[in-house]
């Protein structure tokens, strides 16, 4: 985006709330989107199987989400300049395995970094139940490339950031991705040409088609799921990550996990420690029972 930020149409906009209905097939669909399975070394068939199926807690990421709504016209967003900074999760109660959940997504802070630098966006969504439980909140901030200049605030209002521990990890868990990953992932919801189109990958500066961040948070959550909380999906109660470079489909993901009690702080590279995908990660659990 060459001109800052068309913030009156951007608020004037309003995202659509969506209705997910969703049946264990679903389940599956995005526990394998996020690559489970994939290892040799680790059983995932509670993620993957209808008997005795557990939801992995990201999936609440797709659910409830009109997809990558910026990419409507009336939003006034330059999509192909959207960079996915920062995500946050917390789960209020456990994702049962068909359901229907009804999301709403609202921008709720906006910040300016100058002219002809990034304008930033905090989005918010909440997924309630039909009865009204709310079953999880989500928090994303995009940077969009050249679009400040509007006169805004400066900075976005400041939300906890996790500090590594200064020692060597108390886990270290190494999750493979396939070429296919992310088109296997899009199909829950996130239908952005970034991912699959080569020519679009190209026109944004990358070589090829990238995997979705929220993909690798997926896959990075499911490691957190193995190495703390038993391989019991529904432990995993709150999740925030930065991303810091991409990662693409067939690339392996390494995640280096600290424990502190229900507290987790974590990292991911690609490829070995070749490159660090996400940083300041920080989790909340809740035990297994012995």
């Amino acid at each position: 985006m060459t001109t800052p930020l068309d913030v009156e149409k951007l608020l004037a906009y309003k995202i659509p709330e969506t209705h997910d209905e969703y049946d264990p097939k679903d389940v599956i669909l995005y526990a394998i989107g996020v690559g489970a399975g994939l290892s040799c070394e680790i059983d995932e068939t509670r993620f993957v199987y209808e008997q005795d199926l557990q939801v992995l807690p990201t999936m609440a990421l797709v659910l409830g989400t009109p997809g990558f709504w910026a990419m409507a016209p009336e939003s006034g967003l330059d999509w192909m300049a959207i960079l996915h900074g920062e995500q946050r999760l917390k789960i209020h109660a456990p994702l049962e395995t068909a359901g229907i959940l009804v999301g709403n997504t609202t921008v709720t802070d906006l910040a300016d970094k100058g002219p002809g630098k990034p304008a930033l966006i905090r989005a918010k969504k909440e997924i309630h139940t039909l009865s009204g439980t709310l079953v999880a909140e989500t928090s994303e901030t995009w940077f969009i490339q050249g679009a400040g200049g509007f006169g805004g605030e400066r900075t976005l209002p400041t939300e906890p950031r996790a500090q590594i521990p200064q020692r060597d990890p108390d886990y270290a868990v190494v999750l493979p991705t396939n070429a296919a990953q992310a088109a296997i992932y899009r199909l829950s919801g996130d239908r952005n040409p970034l991912h699959i189109d080569p020519a679009v990958a190209a026109s944004a500066g990358f070589d090829r088609p990238l995997m979705h961040g929220l993909g690798t948070m997926g896959i990075v959550g499911r490691a957190l799921v193995h190495a703390a909380c038993g391989g019991v999906a529904s432990a995993l109660r709150e999740m925030n990550v930065r991303f810091t470079a991409p990662v693409f489909p067939g690339d392996s993901i390494q995640t280096h996990i600290w424990q502190d009690g229900e507290t987790l702080y974590f990292r991911a590279y690609r490829n070995g420690t070749e490159q660090c995908v996400i940083d300041n990660g920080f989790a909340r659990i809740t035990p297994p029972a012995p």
